[in-house]
């Protein structure tokens, strides 16, 4: 189907005269999949909103969550533990039958069934197939030898248990592989919502900031290659902010203590602080495998240009050459090197670029795609 048709858009709201449940795996208090459920969720506001378990500071009632009786068992403090159960969870999440389901998926959330298959119409927008159980080389969750003989278990399961989705959208073209790859379905791709406006209009302070230190945002976990981060930036000569958090903090922050270059890290920065980090970067360092990647997105929105690596989602949110550079291998020095070319770059014409990723461009097209895929 062709999302970005010029027929006319489907009235809103999406699929008024059908009973309609939209179903999540857990949901954190901030998450790019989380936004995206809810995007979807504004489109859809009559729907039923079931998810596993809500974590500590969810507003649920004002978000209208019904959360399963997983939510009430020690599982849900464990993610790594809560795995191999969830595709039996979703199978007894609720009797009710339901006209269409939409899921929201990164796990085993495409694997509910409410109703039957000939009169119900199940539509799964997939963030990624389960990392820690399709590509235990991205999630050290997946990846212990003694995992093996489980995860291909659970590989039987996802794929018998998934039969009756009718249709799959990617958030990227990798992801659209990998569903290809791993489950040999066909799918569209719908690149998730991002805010651009909110970041790329910022207070007139923030945007003529002096640009002088490079910028590494994002969890502080091992794939996502912080410590390769603060190399670069030594290697460059550079001042570094490193914003985020996660379990890797106390490694990064001896790592830093050697190097010569000031490296400063903001811990869980508010939304509005972030958005000034974005406009006071010269450049934001991003060499991780992504399966999409809004950091690097909302970056541009600032007219900040990204050096990432070759791979994932960064082929298709940053433009070589023209939105940021791209590089292949984990060695610091090529992007240390990359750096000297940033006046190359037009500041508009990385904020424009950004622009097609916005909300309003991912409201049209999931629109759309809802409608095609539901009737």
């Amino acid at each position: 189907m062709t999302l970005d048709s010029t027929a006319q858009l489907p009235r809103l709201p999406l699929l008024a005269d059908r009973k309609v449940a939209m179903v999540h795996e857990w949901f954190g208090a901030t998450g790019g999949s989380e936004a995206v459920f809810l995007a979807i969720a504004d489109l859809l506001p009559h729907a039923e909103r079931l998810v596993l378990w809500a974590d500590e500071g969810v507003p649920t009632e004002q978000l209208r969550l019904s959360q399963s009786w997983m939510s009430r068992t020690p599982l849900k403090q464990s993610k790594a533990l809560a795995l191999p159960a969830m595709p039996l969870v979703w199978r007894t999440l609720t009797n009710r039958k339901f006209d269409v389901v939409i899921s929201s998926s990164h796990a085993f959330a495409h694997t509910v069934k409410l109703g039957d298959p000939a009169h119900t119409r199940h539509l799964s927008y997939i963030h990624s197939p389960a990392r820690y159980v399709w590509s235990p080389d991205f999630d050290g969750r997946g990846s212990h030898p003694a995992l093996k003989v489980p995860r291909k278990m659970l590989q039987a399961a996802d794929l018998r248990l998934s039969r009756h989705v009718h249709a799959y959208a990617a958030n990227s073209r990798e992801v659209q592989g990998r569903i290809k790859r791993f489950w040999n379905r066909d799918s569209v791709v719908v690149n998730p919502p991002v805010d651009t406006a909110y970041f790329g209009n910022a207070p007139q302070a923030d945007q003529y900031q002096s640009r002088d230190y490079l910028l590494g945002i994002g969890r502080w976990i091992p794939y996502k290659n912080f410590d390769l981060i603060v190399e670069i930036a030594d290697a460059a000569g550079l001042p570094l902010v490193i914003a985020g958090s996660g379990p890797e903090e106390e490694r990064l922050r001896k790592l830093a203590a050697t190097k010569q270059v000031h490296i400063h890290f903001e811990v869980r920065p508010e939304r509005d602080r972030l958005r000034q980090l974005y406009w006071g970067a010269r450049a934001l360092l991003f060499p991780a495998h992504e399966d999409f990647g809004i950091i690097p997105v909302e970056a541009q929105a600032c007219g900040t240009p990204v050096l990432g690596l070759r791979r994932g989602g960064l082929l298709e949110t940053v433009v070589d050459g023209e939105t940021g550079f791209l590089l292949d291998g984990l060695d610091p020095a090529p992007y240390a090197a990359a750096l000297h070319r940033l006046g190359e770059l037009s500041r508009y014409r990385i904020q424009q670029h950004a622009g097609g990723f916005s909300a309003d461009r991912f409201a049209d097209r999931i629109a759309r795609w809802i409608d095609h895929a539901a009737r």
